[in-house]
């Protein structure tokens, strides 16, 4: 218990810390591209230290053009996800984001900032207009990471992908990469904040083309995503892993 507390103390100070220096540096430049950085170089790496040394297992990283913007789609296990997301891809990403997370002090006003786009589940007709949003992003030459689950898994298991999240894929004509996290959930669970040293595979899927899919393909690609970040899941837990 003494080390979860410190640990989640240490998370918070260290995430208020960064995010500040992030906001100041891309309002100096005028533009988020500072912020990003900061939070990939700095801000990830210590997450998953604070975490107690979390390990990175990254494979599939040759199938992505550096000056490519692709539609990112993963499964999603636990909050690490998000720090493991931001290392393993090695490029500036935004997120959609829960609209609920815009409410909480430091974290909201970064994900604003640097031009996140947030999701309003609840609320359909916001769809569009989020739609719209991730479009323009995309358009902009900048990637984003989509969990078309659209929460943490309960169990482990893939489950569907829901549909709405590749519109703007689509729309834009970028590729969708499937992308699979394997041991996040038990390195923090969903419940608490219980951070156990341990490992986190990634693993990064062939880009699949959008360009010439109309709004009737839209549940085709969801499911055949799913499939493959599936199996991409299932192949990660046959391979042994380590001791220590």
């Amino acid at each position: 218990m003494p080390v979860n507390f410190l640990q989640a103390v240490a998370t918070g100070a260290w995430t208020a810390g960064w995010i500040t220096v992030a906001l100041i540096a891309s309002a100096v430049r005028g533009r988020p591209d500072p912020g990003l950085a900061l939070a990939r170089r700095v801000w990830a790496p210590g997450i998953l230290f604070i975490g107690g040394n979390l390990q990175l297992e990254i494979a599939g990283r040759e199938r992505l053009e550096p000056s490519r913007t692709y539609f990112f789609a993963a499964n999603h296990q636990s909050w690490v996800d998000i720090p493991a997301l931001f290392v393993a891809l090695r490029r500036p990403v935004l997120f959609l984001a829960k609209r609920e997370l815009g409410q909480v002090p430091f974290l909201g006003r970064f994900i604003a900032s640097m031009g996140m786009v947030f999701v309003d589940r609840a609320e359909r007709r916001q769809t569009a207009r989020t739609v719209e949003e991730a479009v323009e992003r995309l358009r902009e030459g900048r990637s984003i990471v989509s969990f078309p689950e659209g929460t943490r898994t309960p169990d482990g298991r893939v489950h569907p992908f829901k549909t709405a999240t590749f519109a703007a894929a689509m729309e834009a004509g970028v590729p969708v990469v499937p992308v699979a996290l394997e041991g996040a959930a038990r390195v923090l669970p969903r419940d608490g904040f219980r951070v156990r040293p341990g490992l986190v595979r990634v693993t990064i899927g062939e880009p699949i083309p959008t360009a010439g899919l109309g709004r009737q393909d839209r549940a085709a690609l969801a499911t055949r995503v799913q499939a493959a970040v599936a199996e991409m899941v299932e192949g990660m837990r046959l391979v042994p892993r380590l001791p220590g």
